[in-house]
């Protein structure tokens, strides 16, 4: 069903969205144009930014490598003679005073090193290791380069150095990891190469070091927008450097600890880090410019990330941030003032159309909001008449309609109280109908299973039966026949006590002492395991009580045992579970008069529900603990009043809630899983005990702590028609 709208908008709205979308789409599109235009020229700032950073921070890092190559070069073809350490440290100090690199340092393979480096007040200091090794000094240079005052002496082998290793197991140009400067203790890299002469003999590793302290005045000096900032990421995201942050990194005990971007307390360049990773995985997936969009703290900042790679194992990440908020003042006041106009003429148009359609809504909105009540049942509606010709006839339609209609419904409603009478009747019959089938049904498909399995029962005990009587008839003979055999065997030993060598090879052949022994043993097993197997037979003929009439008195402890006979694999100790104990707690019961077959149905039934109970609580609990608690199943029985029996079968499994023991004798009702009960076994068990024999079966149950199901029949079957009430009665006498 389309959604309806009021008469009155439908006249409204028109006029209103002709000011509205006019006035709003000049907004829009003058809004949307000033926006492409920031766009434009932040990401052409960006663009410019980076690609100035990029280009001034490989100038920084090309120095190095220009000074190495020549240095290199210059020893290599013997124009500079590495072991005149005078000469060389000279032509050293002329390039640090330059403000070429920082520090430059050439070592030996014999372990000499010649270094000089511009410390951060404006000294330069030689640090030389002759061959004295490996004792290394340091002299300050004066503006002449001469050596004029010693100023620290130690011991210092280039050979053990990270960046004179990394040199000759590259063997070309390579930077260092970021590490501490041993006098500036400021974040320094280092690019080292190895030197070999015509005949490729090494002659020396020369190495330049540069501080990132330049890249970052550098950063510093670069302005964008008025708030804009940029930072240089390596591919794993640690900071090298950063317009705002001095020292990105920490420092302890000389070492230098780089931090992750997405870690720095600064939140542009935090947030900026993670929108990165966020949309490319991470830092190594960039090889070319990208641009990209990130909001911290609700201010869009444009982002533009570029790589930096000189070649030589340098690859870093420059990040250009300029922040929406330098450029969009002007147009975010303009935006104001636009949608402050739209406003105006929104409302002004707004209250011309409502005095417009005001005269002509309302007799439409009094027609509409009668025929919703008509709608709603109430169809004693009447609707004013309107000066307006058309309406007015509508009006009169209506009326009209709506005297016929509480005509018709007057008339309907009668014929409708008649067909829910009649409707009423069937369904009480046809829903008795229904349960009574239902019922028979249950109990017929009950019977013949249980018909069935007293058969088949029957059948394998008759079986069985008949060879084990005959086993167990002839196992007394064969004991008799063997103790004659034994007893003429010893009497030949007594008699001819030297026998020949044939009999006395085979008498130590066949053990004779061992088998004499053991015969016997044997037969008496043989025996005792036959009586068993009687007693399983004569069990199972007492569970299917097929050659018993269909009342009988009968010993109700021994169709418990019987039932407890069948189930007893289930009750014996498991791989995951200790044996469930069984407490039996007999009263002197007499003959009760009953249907052994059903009832002992009925017993089969609680048992098995009981035994599913502690399985189920099992499957919660390790085995010591089980061992500790260990599963129990009691059954109890008496007699009430000389008339009445009472059996009780009590678990100590999970129980169940109010909620649910209410209805445990439903027909379907199951607590199990589906496929492991069809929520009959109760039921047909309730039946049992109370239409066959007159009696009661009840359940109780806590939660926790197990539950017990108690059986209460008459010793006669003739004395169930004095009803239960008698049984009640002496329950509450005990109580009392």
């Amino acid at each position: 069903m389309t959604k309806q709208m009021p008469l009155r908008l439908i006249l409204v709205v028109p006029f209103v969205l002709q000011i509205f979308v006019a006035v709003g789409l000049t907004g829009y599109l003058g809004i949307r144009n000033g926006q492409k235009s920031i766009n434009n020229a932040v990401s052409q700032l960006r663009s410019e930014t980076s690609n100035r950073i990029n280009q001034q921070i490989l100038f920084y890092l090309e120095k190095p490598y220009l000074i190495n190559q020549t240095i290199a070069a210059g020893i290599s073809e013997g124009q500079i003679d590495i072991k005149d350490v005078e000469a060389l440290e000279h032509f050293y100090w002329r390039l640090v005073n330059q403000n070429t690199v920082e520090y430059l340092q050439t070592g030996t393979p014999q372990g000499t090193s010649i270094g000089v480096e511009r410390l951060e007040e404006g000294l330069i200091e030689a640090r030389t290791t002759g061959t004295d090794l490996p004792n290394r000094r340091g002299y300050r240079l004066d503006d002449q380069g001469n050596r004029v005052e010693l100023l620290n002496t130690g011991k210092f082998d280039p050979r053990t150095r990270p960046w004179y290793k990394a040199s000759l197991e590259t063997g070309k140009p390579s930077w260092s990891k970021l590490f501490v400067g041993s006098t500036s203790l400021k974040a320094t890299i280092a690019l080292s190469q190895p030197i070999y002469d015509r005949a490729g003999t090494l002659l020396g590793v020369q190495n330049s070091n540069f501080r990132l302290s330049r890249i970052h005045d550098f950063l510093k000096s670069v302005k964008v927008g008025l708030t804009g900032q940029t930072f240089i990421v390596d591919r794993s995201g640690h900071l090298i450097a950063s317009s705002l942050i001095e020292k990105p990194y920490t420092v302890q005990d000389k070492e230098l600890e780089q931090i992750l971007a997405t870690d720095i307390e600064n939140p542009v360049i935090r947030a900026t880090a993670k929108a990165v990773i966020e949309r490319f995985n991470n830092f190594s997936s960039v090889n070319q410019s990208q641009q990209l969009d990130v909001v911290v703290d609700g201010d869009r900042q444009f982002v533009q990330v570029s790589p930096i790679r000189d070649g030589n194992g340098i690859d870093w990440l420059s990040v250009v941030v300029v922040p929406e908020s330098d450029f969009t003042a002007e147009i975010d006041a303009n935006r104001r003032t636009t949608i402050l106009l739209c406003l105006a003429a929104l409302a002004g148009a707004t209250i011309l159309g409502i005095y417009t359609a005001k005269w002509i809504a309302q007799p439409l909105r009094r027609l509409s909001q009668s025929s919703e009540a008509v709608a709603d049942g109430a169809l004693d509606q009447n609707v004013e008449l309107s000066d307006v010709r058309e309406l007015n006839v509508l009006a009169r339609s209506f009326n009209r309609m709506t005297q016929q209609l509480r005509s018709s419904f007057t008339k309907l409603e009668q014929t409708n109280e008649q067909l829910e009478e009649r409707v009423e009747e069937r369904t009480a019959d046809l829903k008795d109908t229904l349960q009574e089938l239902q019922r028979t049904q249950n109990q017929m498909i009950q019977a013949e299973k249980m018909s069935s399995l007293g058969q088949l029962v029957a059948g394998v005990a008759h079986e069985i039966n008949n060879p084990v009587n005959f086993i167990h008839g002839n196992v007394s003979h064969v004991n008799e026949y063997n103790q004659n055999l034994l007893a003429l065997v010893h009497l030949y030993q007594t008699e001819f006590p030297n026998s020949t060598p044939a009999i006395q090879n085979k008498m130590d052949e066949i053990d004779l002492e061992f088998v004499t022994e053991d015969s016997v043993k044997l037969l008496a097993s043989m025996k005792l395991g036959t009586e068993r197997i009687r007693e399983i037979v004569q069990s199972l003929r007492n569970f299917s009580r097929l050659d018993e009439a269909q009342v009988k008195e009968v010993d109700i402890h021994a169709g418990i045992e019987s039932t407890i006979m069948i189930l007893q694999h289930r009750l014996k100790a498991k791989a995951n579970c200790p044996a469930t104990t069984l407490m039996r707690a007999y009263g002197d019961l007499p003959l009760v008069e009953c249907h052994p077959g059903q009832l002992n149905q009925v017993f089969m039934n609680i048992l098995v529900n009981a035994i599913d109970a502690l399985e189920e609580s099992n499957a919660k609990r390790t085995y010591q603990e089980i061992k500790d608690n260990p599963n129990q199943i009691t059954i109890r029985t008496a007699v009430i009043d000389a008339e009445w029996v009472e059996i009780a079968i009590a678990d100590n499994g999970l129980g169940m809630p109010e909620e649910i023991s209410q209805y445990i004798f439903d027909q379907f009702f199951t607590t199990k899983p589906v496929g492991k009960g069809t929520g009959m076994g109760m039921s047909i068990s309730h039946q049992i005990i109370t239409e066959k024999h007159g009696g009661k079966l009840s359940c109780f149950s806590t939660p926790g702590k197990g539950c017990e199901f108690v059986i209460h029949i008459p010793v006669r079957l003739k004395d169930a028609e004095a009803g239960l009430s008698g049984l009640e009665e002496v329950m509450v006498q005990q109580e009392a």
